[in-house]
């Protein structure tokens, strides 16, 4: 059964279209995870006019600053499983953007490598994060900026 005092609450939150998080908000996890969402959001829509995911661009970032990385380093860098990494390589590939070279001596392993397209996608994609990054960091400081980057190096 609902108290008087129990309704009274959640009707004024209703209303106010407030809810209080209670304990929640004393959590460090809820607040990154408050934080990773609205940083996600519009992550997305920066590049989404590029055809671009996290994954997607992730990935080719790491192949566009390690050329003729294999599958396997790739996967190990984005912390996936291979199998993960082989769909996202099959999707770089059917784009044009990466393509997988035979590596002399191992007639099993590929070497990846970003085309010239790839690199300039990439590059543009880099651009439209630190403008999403600008936009998103904008009530921080670069000091503030600089330290909430060396916490979160230190919690991962």
């Amino acid at each position: 059964m609902v108290s008087k005092a129990d309704k009274a609450r959640a009707d004024k939150g209703d209303s106010a279209g407030e809810v209080d998080p209670g304990v929640l908000a004393s959590f460090i996890g809820y607040a990154m995870k408050r934080a990773y969402m609205t940083i996600h959001t519009d992550f997305l829509a920066s590049l989404e006019h590029l055809g671009l995911r996290p994954g997607t661009f992730s990935a080719l970032t790491i192949i566009v600053d390690n050329p003729d990385i294999s599958q396997s380093q790739l996967a190990r860098a984005l912390a996936i499983e291979r199998s993960g990494v082989v769909l996202i390589v099959d999707h770089l590939e059917g784009r044009e953007l990466i393509g997988r070279h035979r590596v002399p001596g191992d007639r099993r392993a590929y070497a990846l490598r970003a085309t010239l397209a790839g690199r300039r996608l990439r590059d543009a994609a880099v651009e439209a994060i630190r403008r999403h990054e600008a936009r998103v960091l904008a009530s921080l400081s670069e000091e503030e900026q600089a330290a909430l980057r060396g916490l979160l190096a230190r919690v991962i």
